[in-house]
């Protein structure tokens, strides 16, 4: 395949035949960086402008989607309703914010000349990645009491890039992109958005799709789950180059363990109908106001039982939008966490 650098471990039961040849649909959008996202809104009412004072025949309503939206939906309808529609603030974790301090050092690491690329390198990246999340999201200093609970959760850092260089040796890489924004429409209209930690293309011109993950590999008959967001993130690549990923890839730091799937026409127009299925469910939980609790083990990372009527919490008053406006997602909550809760189930 000619991708270079290749993982130490695999989980087994996780690979198909070679991908058939791919057909693309129209609909297509280019690569993006850096665009705003959107999501749609709790409950409407006629007749409204859009965010920016246009009418609704002057700026249609672009419906879109992202795999970590999608995926709280599938683990919760609730759950999408506090994060999308109410909004509500989420404390930060130690977890996920190690995560995203170690993927910031990860997509730093290769502007440094191959040669340069050590795991000591790396490890004196960690302070100033800290550093400079800290200045972004001062909330997260609230995490520790003092600096030798931050020096010992740092050192948990270390670890997972040690893991990360057992698995790969980034100096026999070169990345063709790094946090790279997507987006493409289907022809349904529905906009498919995301970002992909790593794209790999081979001198033969086959890309490999990887995602860094700081939790543990999933469990025996969860890695179909773990591996959906890696399918969306195919089809929209497919759907822009007309060429379907020979490789998607998942790094499970926590683990020292790779996922890896090999994409075909089928998984991807199987994922596409998913993903129309999807919104379909959120359209008609929109109309209905109708947002019902999921519970699950993954309860016991949310943040929002005070408000969840599976806890005999009451959720908030859902808000009432204009139509055609659409709520503002940040470029962040697109980001699916890179320590998703429940990655040991």
């Amino acid at each position: 395949m000619g991708f270079l650098s290749e993982a130490a471990h695999t989980v087994p039961g996780m690979s198909t035949q070679p991908p058939a040849a791919a057909s693309v649909g129209a609909g297509a959008t280019a690569l993006v960086e850096g665009a705003a996202l959107v999501e749609t809104p709790a409950r409407v009412e006629d007749p409204a402008l859009t965010d920016d004072g246009t009418t609704a025949e002057e700026e249609p309503r672009r419906s879109s989607l992202s795999p970590s939206r999608a995926s709280d939906f599938m683990t919760c309808p609730l759950l999408y309703r506090f994060r999308v529609i109410d909004r509500l603030p989420q404390r930060p974790s130690s977890a996920a914010t190690r995560g995203t301090v170690v993927h910031s050092v990860l997509e730093r690491l290769f502007d440094l000349p191959a040669a340069e690329r050590t795991v000591q390198q790396a490890s004196t990246m960690l302070r100033p990645e800290w550093d400079r999340l800290l200045e972004d999201e001062p909330e997260v200093g609230e995490l520790f009491t003092d600096d030798a609970a931050r020096d010992e959760w740092l050192e948990g850092a270390s670890g997972l890039l040690d893991a990360y260089f057992a698995l790969e040796d980034p100096q026999r890489l070169e990345p063709a992109e790094r946090e790279l924004y997507v987006e493409c429409d289907l022809d349904t209209g529905l906009r498919l958005r995301g970002y992909i930690d790593r794209l790999d293309v081979a001198p033969g011109g086959e890309l490999r799709v990887v995602d860094y993950k700081t939790g543990r590999a999933p469990g025996e008959g969860f890695e179909a789950k773990a591996m959906f967001q890696m399918r969306f993130y195919a089809l929209v690549l497919w759907r822009l180059r007309g060429q379907i990923p020979r490789v998607l890839q998942l790094l499970y730091l926590g683990s020292g363990e790779v996922l890896r799937y090999t994409p075909d026409e089928a998984d991807l127009l199987a994922t596409e109908r998913k993903v129309e299925a999807i919104w379909d469910a959120i359209s008609r939980a929109t109309e209905r106001g109708d947002w019902r609790p999921s519970p699950s083990k993954l309860c016991d990372w949310c943040d929002h039982q005070a408000l969840c009527p599976a806890f005999g919490g009451t959720p908030p008053e859902l808000p009432v939008l204009p139509v055609p406006i659409v709520v503002q997602a940040p470029a962040a909550d697109e980001k699916p966490s890179p320590h998703t809760p429940g990655d040991e189930l």
